[in-house]
């Protein structure tokens, strides 16, 4: 797909020059140079400024000019700020660079990202409709005051990406939501769902391999154990990347799991990435999505950051969780590479997570510290309800037996002269079929 721009790219080697600006040193570079990186990028130079964006060209005059002289004598094809750039800024900037030379702001290069990672046809339209929607008021800006009135005539650059998008918003609203499908789908057939939230590089993927039932986690660095059987039908072989690479895949990525004895489905979605805005995300992503429908949320926060990190997001990822109706009760909070603090440090980044309301368990999921009891606490917190059948014994209640283990967690089977007893806990809806089976015998 091709995004509206006044400049458009040529075919040019993606080679970008980084710029980020805050209000005070050190300035970092890394997220966003991953950002590009992921974007198949190889950075060429970083420029960095200090001080508040200004207004109308975010650099000021001659840092622009700086910017404009390194893009040319490095042949950069691209220039990636990192910050949300206004039209003007955007405008103002490209403008000043060489021909032929694109501006990318933060969000726009994340879109692009979510567009190499969109790998069915209604993640592809989401991501479409996101972009058009954040490259019109560009586009306008890109042109005079006197062309303005003949680009909003019909026919127009402004107009066909009007019309596009008002096209593309048709066709969404008609398309079915395959992930709510899925997850009716398998609560029908008994599975409990439990997401995996959090930041990226907290240690989320690496945390799905440690619970999943068909993943070797010590093959995982490389290609992992092959899924025979995905079941969101889809990325078939493909396993979760225990790298945490920044919007590696803009689907969800699902696996079996057991815990507590009862068969999970356990997804591990897109993590969240500093200053991103959630909301533009949440308009074409299902990822978000994913946590509230979910019966337990796995809230993994990286520990090993500063103090200050840590409470700023943990804050943003409740905030986000809450957005879409997930309540602090389906909240189940694994501190994540505890391996890395000393005693104070951990105990400071628990009370803080506990000062939030939380009751966290710290964990390295690497080195597998303290997993059984994030698993025992996972399993405090899905919905559960106790059987006991007492049923003829015979063919049909041995298919019913061994639904129930499928679909459940068996805690025993008794076989007496002409009867069988099964004791199982699990969701309330599959122990209200197993009941209605049992008694049509």
């Amino acid at each position: 797909m091709s995004r509206p721009s006044a400049n458009p790219s040529t075919n040019r080697p993606p080679k970008p020059a980084v710029v980020a600006r805050e209000p005070t040193t050190p300035i970092e570079t890394a997220e966003i140079e991953s950002l590009a990186q992921s974007a198949g990028y190889g950075v060429v130079d970083t420029i960095t400024q200090s001080g508040h964006p200004d207004s109308g060209s975010y650099l000021g005059a001659g840092r622009l000019e700086d910017l404009a002289e390194t893009v040319a004598s490095s042949d950069a094809s691209t220039v990636v700020v990192d910050d949300r750039l206004t039209p003007g800024q955007h405008h103002a900037i490209e403008s000043t660079l060489p021909d032929e030379t694109s501006v990318l702001d933060r969000y726009r290069l994340v879109l692009d990202i979510f567009e190499a990672g969109a790998s069915s046809r209604r993640a592809s339209l989401q991501v479409e409709l996101a972009q058009l929607r954040y490259d019109l008021p560009r586009l306008i800006a890109a042109s005079d005051e006197g062309m303005f009135n003949r680009f909003t005539e019909s026919g127009t650059p402004v107009y066909d990406v009007r019309d596009r998008i008002s096209r593309l918003e048709r066709r969404l609203s008609e398309c079915p939501d395959p992930a709510e499908q899925f997850r009716e789908r398998r609560r029908e057939e008994g599975f409990d769902l439990v997401t995996i939230a959090g930041y990226t590089n907290a240690g989320k993927s690496t945390l799905l391999h440690r619970l999943a039932d068909e993943l070797s986690f010590e093959s995982s660095g490389s290609a992992g154990v092959a899924d025979d059987d995905p079941l969101d039908g889809s990325n078939k072989h493909a396993t979760a990347s225990v790298a945490d690479r920044l919007f590696e895949t803009l689907e969800t990525t699902t696996r079996r799991a057991t815990i507590g004895g009862r068969p999970v489905l356990v997804t591990d979605t897109v993590g969240y990435v500093d200053e991103l805005p959630h909301d533009l995300v949440a308009s074409f992503s299902a990822t978000l999505s994913e946590a509230s429908a979910a019966d337990v949320v796995v809230l993994v926060v990286d520990a090993s950051d500063d103090l200050e990190t840590v409470e700023e997001r943990l804050q943003v990822s409740l905030d986000v969780l809450a957005e879409q109706d997930v309540d602090a009760d389906r909240i189940v909070t694994a501190l994540n590479k505890i391996d890395r603090l000393e005693s104070g440090e951990r105990e400071a980044r628990v009370a803080l997570a506990t000062d939030a309301g939380l009751d966290p368990t710290p964990v390295s999921v690497r080195e597998g510290t303290n997993l059984e009891a994030l698993r025992e606490r996972i399993q405090d917190y899905l919905p559960t309800e106790r059987l006991r059948l007492e049923m003829p014994t015979g063919d049909e209640a041995m298919a019913l037996i061994s639904r129930a283990y499928d679909r459940t967690a068996v805690e025993d089977v008794t076989y007496r002269d002409e009867t069988v007893v099964l004791e199982c806990t699990g969701r309330p809806a599959v122990l209200e079929r197993l009941r209605g089976a049992a008694d049509r015998m």
